[in-house]
């Protein structure tokens, strides 16, 4: 009687001790009938269609971590960095690319077989390795308010103009650390490199734009201030373009550096990714060929994130641009490998 009385006092002591463990820890077991992701795709986009998900037969639900508008990406890529020992995550859907690479080049991501088509555009648009695949791609773009400029004649054209005196002031731009402007800034920085201006050449340029620019929280900030009529034209996503042109506002929204001497016009994809060691890789891959799946990016393209699709044959695809929008050649790996040096320099001309 003593014994058992004393094995079931044991078991008490080692439930109250786990109970215990997981309110001052936060960490709840979960089944493979859930799946844990941390997004950076605006939840406005990423809600319904994980909703969706769950709603398939037999899908595991959905346990969302969104980021915050200030650190964009930056801070759930920093939070894997910190749990690389120990995964909380299983997937990671990013708004934008750099810091998906990131953590591959830190090893962190499980590389797989994606179920993409045979002419999928491969070389910027998934990874090397099999760690990563885009979905959708916004365009960053101009827009211009036609109010403060007439002129279409006068509209501007190049990326390059940020630092233009003649747009003192005028114009504007999401602080380059963070989000889809970080990663344009540092494409620009790798074609700088192999380019004959080279490094100088860029670092003189970034410290232009900040002294002549208008530097706004976030690409949304941007657009919202060019539809307000306190800018004259600002450097944005075409998500938050459409937006301000859904809403009527006097903007007209213009793809940059077209013709033969412009680099065309920039496109950033969402990305897929799924952690090593992660507690629930079965769910993940489940959810990882939803997300990758042309349904969803049908969901994206068509909607107010107004993104290109990346999956041939869809009518906003793409291939089925050409002629109409030259976009820039990007090797994201490659641009990657510059991030360090960038950033230092990005910090020091946008504090």
């Amino acid at each position: 009687m003593f014994f058992r009385s004393f094995r079931l006092f044991k078991f008490s002591i080692t439930t109250v001790l786990l109970l215990l463990a997981s309110v001052f820890t936060g960490c709840v077991p979960r089944s493979e009938s859930d799946v844990v992701v941390y997004a950076s795709v605006d939840r406005e986009y990423a809600g319904p269609i994980f909703d969706a998900f769950e709603r398939t037969e037999n899908a595991p639900s959905v346990a969302r971590q969104f980021d915050i508008e200030s650190s964009k990406t930056v801070g759930l890529a920093n939070r894997i960095l910190q749990e690389r020992n120990r995964p909380k995550c299983d997937l990671f859907w990013n708004g934008e690319i750099l810091h998906t690479i990131r953590l591959q080049k830190a090893g962190l991501l499980r590389s797989r077989n994606w179920q993409l088509p045979a002419d999928w555009p491969t070389t910027s648009f998934a990874a090397s390795d099999g760690t990563w695949v885009g979905v959708g791609a916004r365009a960053r773009v101009l827009l211009v308010n036609k109010n403060l400029i007439t002129k279409d004649s006068e509209w501007p054209r190049t990326v390059s103009e940020l630092s233009d005196p003649k747009w003192k002031k005028k114009c504007g731009l999401a602080r380059p650390l963070y989000g889809t402007t970080a990663t344009h800034f540092l494409v620009l920085a790798e074609k700088a490199t192999r380019a004959s201006e080279g490094e100088d050449g860029f670092s003189k340029w970034i410290n232009e734009v900040a002294k002549n620019a208008v530097v706004l929280s976030g690409n949304k900030q941007v657009a919202q201030a060019v539809s307000s009529g306190q800018l004259a034209w600002g450097l944005t996503d075409t998500d938050d373009a459409r937006i301000e042109i859904d809403n009527g506002a006097p903007v007209e929204m213009i793809y940059p550096d077209q013709g033969t001497d412009g680099v065309g016009c920039m496109l950033i994809p969402t990305t897929v990714s799924l952690l090593k060691g992660s507690p629930h890789p079965i769910a993940a891959d489940l959810l990882a060929n939803h997300l990758a799946s042309k349904t969803v990016e049908s969901r994206l393209t068509m909607g107010n994130a107004a993104s290109f699709a990346l999956w041939p044959g869809s009518k906003l695809s793409i291939a089925n641009q050409e002629g109409k929008i030259a976009f820039m050649k990007v090797d994201f790996e490659a641009a990657a490998n510059l991030w360090e040096a960038t950033y230092e320099k990005l910090k020091n001309a946008y504090p």
